[in-house]
């Protein structure tokens, strides 16, 4: 909470769409619980649903995913130490520690009795091998925001802009082109769906090419490993959804949530694999 709270006081004055932090109380003696307060956000998040403007105008679509881009780019272009945000992450060894990280996360899954196992999910092994071997050398350190889709910014009830990025407790400093791999591994399909993610009408949306055409024009980053972060991106996600079908083995959550998790992990590995083969993005 206190980390959130932070990063949105450091982003006060730039160009970076966010909700204004109003105030911050740690005492957790006040509420039961360390607090922050911001403003409302004037806006609509798509994956609840568009508003007439932007559902009968494939072209506002359009500029809408367009923007999604812009608000990633502003973010990267944050001076972090000179907001006071260098304590924030650990940059240092952030890319060789992924695949290691999310490989320990989905061998934890095996204490569950009722879990299938890793052998449910396809090529594992094969991708984290191909993401170890073709890591990039090294980064620009910048601002994360950790889990960049569509589910996590809202859109001017008025326009395409970005209203606010929101959602910001998985922030920290790390390769901000990560934040891209995410947005490009769960950008819906041709029907508007990605697992759990759905926005509709979805024609109009720009594909996964233009996101990182538009990335190019207002980046400065080298994006010739871009198909690397996807890649990851998916492979990270699939691990994360899992954890919520090993919880429905476990009963611990509802069997249909945790099944389509299941799915959607799948999915999302399978389209790694063949983003190794057929680098159709970048």
């Amino acid at each position: 909470m206190l980390r959130e709270a932070r990063l949105l006081s450091a982003l006060r004055g730039t160009d970076v769409p966010h909700p204004e932090l109003i105030a911050v109380c740690p005492d957790q003696d006040v509420l039961g619980a360390v607090f922050y307060l911001m403003e409302a956000v004037e806006g609509f998040n798509a994956t609840v649903g568009l508003p007439n403007l932007h559902a009968s105008n494939a072209n506002i679509r359009h500029q809408m995913g367009l923007s999604l881009v812009d608000g990633l780019t502003a973010l990267e272009r944050i001076d972090h130490v000179e907001r006071g945000l260098g304590d924030l992450g650990r940059p240092d060894g952030f890319l060789q520690r992924q695949v290691p990280r999310w490989l320990r996360q989905l061998e934890g899954y095996a204490s569950v009795d009722a879990w299938p196992g890793r052998a449910a999910l396809p090529h594992v092994d094969e991708i984290a091998t191909w993401l170890e071997t073709h890591r990039p050398d090294g980064f620009v350190a910048g601002i994360m925001h950790g889990d960049y889709h569509f589910a996590n910014v809202m859109f001017r009830d008025d326009g395409p802009e970005l209203a606010a990025i929101i959602d910001w407790e998985l922030v920290t400093i790390g390769d901000p082109l990560l934040d891209l791999g995410w947005l490009l591994a769960t950008w819906p399909d041709v029907d508007g769906r990605i697992g759990l993610v759905s926005v509709e009408p979805w024609n109009g949306f720009p594909s996964r090419h233009a996101l990182v055409e538009r990335y190019k024009e207002r980046s400065d980053r080298n994006t010739e490993a871009i198909n690397w972060y996807a890649i990851l991106g998916c492979f990270k996600l699939a691990i994360i959804l899992e954890g919520t079908f090993v919880r429905a083995c476990d009963g611990a959550a509802p069997r249909k949530t945790g099944d389509d998790c299941h799915a959607s992990a799948v999915r999302l590995l399978n389209r790694a694999r063949a983003w190794m083969r057929w680098p159709v993005i970048g």
